[in-house]
């Protein structure tokens, strides 16, 4: 494990973690060791809460039967639940001015490009036609094919819980630089590993969601500990007390973070709350 910048957490009473790339191996589950650490702190009365790029239906089919099934944050910040209760306790949308310039500029730039609107806490996914051939099984947490598509108008008619851009043969990479470079007012726009852009409102991100998830706790930044590996973990990486990196993670997690950690097939994130119990003993 490679540590930059470690400290103590005064006090530990949250641990928050994506869940791709980070909590989940690259088999798609989560390792002994990592879910044992996680009993060990929920059982301290640390809250531990998956937040991710998914939609709460989708982080649910992933920890279900574990610690991390109860608060938690999805869509990158836009939406905070209770997993076990389906409770919604906020959600922040996308607005269909915003949602809609960016689209017709994002479609002059890289024609061909195409969208879908989530919403309704990611329960409803409205693809643009041409959309659904573009997917791959498991997309979106959806194993289905054969999902109905939507003229644009419909697609963009509402606010979004959270806007996919994609293209058939341009890269999320490339069609992210693009974005970045319009800037359109009210959009923020991120990449979390996955083959397409991700936008939500403006001031939407991670940090954003788990700061909310805090105050509804009455938990400080300074009483966070953090794992991510990817671009949209930055913001929250950089916020909380302790933020870090998989060993996996993209250079922009890597730099925000405080701390470096073996990857998420290597146990990253047992070690570090291993270690993290044992100060706080």
């Amino acid at each position: 494990m490679t540590t930059r910048a470690p400290h103590r957490l005064a006090r530990l009473r949250l641990i928050a973690t994506d869940v791709d790339g980070t909590l989940l191996t690259s088999d798609r589950t989560i390792s002994p060791r990592t879910l044992a650490a996680f009993e060990a702190a929920h059982d301290r009365g640390v809250l531990v809460m998956p937040i991710s790029g998914r939609q709460p239906f989708s982080i649910d089919e992933m920890v279900a039967g574990t610690v991390l099934q109860g608060p938690a944050v999805g869509a990158n910040g836009a939406v905070g639940c209770d997993l076990r209760t389906d409770e919604v306790f906020f959600e922040d949308t996308l607005p269909v001015d915003a949602q809609t310039e960016l689209v017709t500029r994002m479609r002059e730039a890289v024609p061909g490009t195409r969208c879908v609107s989530v919403r309704d806490a990611g329960r409803t996914f409205v693809p643009e036609h041409g959309y659904v051939g573009l997917m791959d099984p498991g997309d979106h947490g959806r194993a289905e094919l054969t999902l109905p598509e939507y003229d644009l108008a419909e697609v963009l008619a509402r606010p979004s819980l959270k806007l996919i851009l994609r293209h058939d043969t341009v890269s999320e990479d490339a069609l992210l630089a693009v974005a970045l470079e319009l800037a359109v007012p009210g959009c923020h726009v991120t990449t979390s590993g996955a083959p397409f852009v991700e936008v939500s409102a403006e001031g939407v991100t991670k940090e954003s969601g788990l700061e909310q998830m805090c105050a509804r706790f009455g938990i400080a930044a300074s009483e966070v500990l953090a794992f991510g590996d990817n671009r949209n973990d930055v913001e929250m990486l950089r916020w909380v007390g302790h933020g870090v990196a998989m060993g996996n993670g993209l250079p922009e997690a890597l730099e925000a973070a405080d701390e470096v950690t073996a990857s998420h097939d290597d146990d990253g994130i047992a070690l570090v709350i291993e270690r993290v119990l044992a100060e706080q003993d």
